[in-house]
């Protein structure tokens, strides 16, 4: 027994949760937040037996492909007017795709 754990975006998740459900997954959906851009991910739990995973993670692959998008970083000091304060810098980011554990499962009870 293996359980997969896929941080994925929030805007991705539901549609990767539906996909695996349609597969015979069982998935638990947990609200999470990412490090470098403050956004909503949602991280998601899929026990399964072994020979399984790789179906699996092909599946969460081709559901949430990446992308790109434009978005302001930090504000930082404009050294050239202080008196105008900060300005916003645009910068190209990639979204979407995934980050998979998985894990191996000590004991599994379903009550």
């Amino acid at each position: 027994m293996k359980i997969i754990y896929a941080i994925v975006g929030s805007e991705d998740g539901t549609r990767v949760t539906d996909v695996l459900n349609e597969h015979g997954f069982s998935v638990t959906r947990l609200a999470t937040t990412g490090g470098f851009l403050k956004r909503g991910n949602a991280t998601l739990m899929i026990g399964t037996d072994e020979k399984r995973v790789d179906e699996a993670i092909q599946l969460i692959k081709d559901t949430c492909g990446k992308r790109q998008k434009i978005t302001c970083n930090v504000p930082t000091p404009n050294i050239a007017s202080i008196s105008a304060g900060y300005m916003m810098m645009p910068m190209t980011v990639e979204l979407g795709g995934a980050t998979i554990f998985v894990t191996d499962v000590e004991r599994f009870e379903k009550i």
